[in-house]
């Protein structure tokens, strides 16, 4: 699983070194890794060749010619790159992802479970924050449907 959360610097080539723990996560027939713009956020998604498939499984199930088919397609074929570990465990993050994300200096890299994510220090600390009062609301619900349910299911 990709867990925790890194700074990096990207340099002026657009590089970054792919934490440690995730390279080894994505060791394969593919010695790197695939990314695409996010569905859910504004920042760059990755991840190893299992996200890919994944994603793939998903389009799939749709019925071709369905307008949410044709949106993923979109956003994940048509958005996708493979970039490969150099020897350092360094990947070039591509330009037009760069420009879209407005990453140019220090990103954070987020791992999500089987996947990660690549965001702008600026963009992911207000993210983050509407992130974690999102997770305390749906917590306060979720244990209040827990308990309704145990008072009810008593009677």
């Amino acid at each position: 699983m990709f867990v925790s959360t890194f700074e990096k610097q990207l340099d002026a080539k657009r590089r970054i070194v792919v934490p440690q723990e995730f390279r080894a996560l994505m060791s394969g027939p593919f010695d790197g890794v695939v990314c695409f713009p996010s569905i859910e956020a504004d920042c760059i998604e990755g991840g190893g060749q299992a996200l890919f498939d994944r994603y793939v499984g998903v389009i799939q199930e749709l019925d071709f010619g369905d307008p949410i088919r044709s949106a993923l397609e979109t956003s994940i074929y048509g958005g996708l790159a493979r970039m490969a570990f150099d020897t350092a465990g360094r990947i070039t993050l591509p330009e037009h992802l760069c420009d879209l994300f407005g990453l140019d200096d220090w990103v954070v890299v987020v791992g999500l479970g089987d996947r990660f994510q690549i965001w702008g220090r600026e963009a992911f600390q207000a993210h983050r924050s509407a992130q974690r009062e999102t997770a305390r609301d749906g917590l306060a619900q979720l244990r209040a449907a827990q308990r309704t349910a145990r008072l009810g299911g008593g009677l």
